[in-house]
Parts: structure tokens; C-alpha cells; sequence
């Protein structure tokens, strides 16, 4: 009895595997099709931008709408997070007369004002060439340190121009234009000259014309 016992039992594990064995092969053969595919799209989820591998894939991807820009771009912000340079297309630029009685030089102070969709970035020295009748004349800049702003939708900043007065008598050199190139730019933008109308001819030298940096206030640097 003992034997036909183990017998049995010996039956009932082979018959539990072998209906196991049946089991796990019909499951294989229904997945069969989507294992492929769900490995194939792995890459989608896992190749964002450029910019991804400083940020992490996760991030990166739901960083990343279907047009495959970042959804920061509103505030200006590119791929890798950081927010983007002022493009001299992006700012509107005017300049004004600001000197003060009794100061030995002019002073005129420009605004840029960022009239784009996006924050930015600027910093440094714009550049400044002022037109006369004896060609263009470009200024100095002061030497000051320049910080770096970030200016969002319609805001401002300013940096001044200081330039010698002619208190000669004489005709002097007639200013006709003022061109500015914002910073790490290459487009310029002429403007009307806002300051007094001459220079002092001088020789050898004299005062020269000078711009602060971007951000400096007032008194032309």
C-alpha cells in the first residue's frame, strides 16, 4: 500500500507540472507581440532633447512638450535650463539727455527695454559709436565691473554715456547718430543723438567719450 501510495503522489506532482508548463506556454506565446513594442518605445521616453543629460531623463522628458521644446521656453529658458541672452530684436532701445548743470561733461542715458515674449539674460558693455561730420567716433568704456540682469517682459535697464561739452565757442564736430550694438550682439541699432549737438575739436587727445556698463545708472558709468 505504501507504494502505490507514493506512486500516486508521484503521478499528481508530474500532472501539476506538466499543466504548469502548458500554462506558462500559452502565456508566452500572448506576449509574444507586445514585448517587442514595449521595448522599442523605451527610447521615446528615454531620448530627450540635447539638453537631458545635464538635467536627468525623467526631468528632461516631461521637460519636453510634443514639439519637442522645452515648455520653459516662455520664460526664456532653453534646453539645458538656463535662461537665454537679450537679442538686440528683443529690446527696444532710446536714448535721452541727462546731464546736470555744472557737470564738466554731458551725460546721456540709454534704455534697453525687453518688449519680447521671453525672459533674458544681458550683461556687459553695449556698443556705442557716435556719427559726427568728421566720421564715427567710438566710445571707451569705463573699466567698472559689469553684472549680469535678467530682464523679464517689459522691463528695463540702462547704462550712460558721458561726453565732453563744448564749451570752445567754436563750431565744434557735429553729432549726427548714435549707434548702439547691445551686449554679444552683432545687429546695431541707430538712434537719433539726444545730446548736445558738438564736441570740442581738440588735439591730441582730450576728453574721450565714454559708456559704462549695462546696469550702471545715470551718470554715464
Amino acid at each position: 500500500m505504501r507504494v502505490h501510495k507514493l506512486t500516486f503522489a508521484a503521478l499528481a506532482v508530474a500532472a501539476s507540472f506538466s499543466l504548469t508548463a502548458c500554462q506558462n506556454g500559452e502565456d508566452g506565446a500572448g506576449q509574444g507581440g507586445p514585448s517587442p513594442s514595449s521595448t522599442a518605445s523605451a527610447p521615446s521616453t528615454a531620448s530627450p532633447s540635447a539638453g537631458s543629460s545635464d538635467q536627468g531623463g525623467g526631468k528632461a522628458s516631461a521637460g519636453t512638450s510634443s514639439g519637442g521644446k522645452s515648455t520653459a521656453a516662455g520664460t526664456g529658458a532653453d534646453a539645458s535650463g538656463k535662461t537665454g541672452k537679450c537679442r538686440t530684436d528683443e529690446l527696444e532701445i532710446t536714448a535721452a539727455e541727462r546731464t546736470i548743470g555744472g557737470d564738466a561733461d554731458g551725460t546721456v542715458a540709454v534704455t534697453l527695454k525687453n518688449r519680447g515674449g521671453r525672459d533674458c539674460t544681458i550683461s556687459g558693455y553695449a556698443g556705442v559709436d557716435l556719427k559726427t561730420g568728421s566720421g564715427s567716433l567710438s566710445a571707451q568704456r569705463t573699466g567698472q565691473q559689469a553684472d549680469t540682469a535678467v530682464l523679464k517682459k517689459g522691463q528695463s535697464t540702462y547704462f550712460g554715456i558721458s561726453y565732453p561739452l563744448n564749451t570752445s565757442g567754436g563750431s565744434g564736430v557735429r553729432v549726427t547718430g548714435l549707434v548702439v550694438t547691445p551686449p554679444d550682439e552683432t545687429k546695431s541699432v541707430t538712434l537719433d543723438w539726444p545730446g548736445a549737438g558738438t564736441l570740442p575739436v581738440t588735439e591730441g587727445g582730450g576728453t574721450p567719450v565714454k559708456v559704462g556698463p549695462v546696469g550702471s545708472a545715470g551718470q554715464g558709468g
